[in-house]
C-alpha cells in the first residue's frame, strides 16, 4: 500500500492520536512520525518498541519516567535518559512519542 493510500485509511482523532492502538504496526509510526516531522533512528525504535511491549503488558501507555528507566539501563544512557527521551521527541513525551508508538491520548497527563 503507498504512503498516500495508507495515511487515509488511519483512524486518528482530532488530535492525530491512533482511535484504536492495535491499528499500530511500523508503517502506521513512519506516517504519523512523518506528521509531526521527525525522523524516525534506531534510537526512537527502540523506545517505541519498549512503548508498544509495555502497553502490550499493561493494557496503558507507559508514563514518561519508565521510558527514561529504560533509556537509562537498557540503552546506557544513564543520567543523560531524560534528556535523550526530549532530544529524540522534542515536543513533549505525549505529544510525540505516545502518538508514534500508537497510544491513545493520555488524558491525564499534560501534553509535555
Amino acid at each position: 500500500m503507498s504512503d498516500a493510500a495508507h495515511e487515509g485509511l488511519l483512524r486518528t482523532d482530532d488530535e492525530g492520536y491512533l482511535v484504536d492502538p492495535s491499528d499500530w504496526n511500523p508503517e502506521v509510526a513512519r506516517t504519523l512520525a512523518r506528521r509531526e516531522n521527525v525522523e524516525l533512528t534506531d534510537e526512537h525504535w527502540a523506545v517505541l518498541r519498549f512503548m508498544r511491549e509495555y502497553y502490550e503488558d499493561h493494557q496503558i501507555a507507559a508514563d514518561a519516567r519508565f521510558v527514561i528507566r529504560f533509556l537509562a539501563r537498557e540503552r546506557g544512557k544513564g543520567d543523560e535518559a531524560r534528556d535523550v527521551l526530549f532530544a529524540l521527541f522534542p515536543y513533549g513525551y505525549v505529544k510525540q512519542a505516545c502518538k508514534i508508538a500508537g497510544m491513545r491520548r493520555p488524558r491525564a497527563w499534560s501534553t509535555g
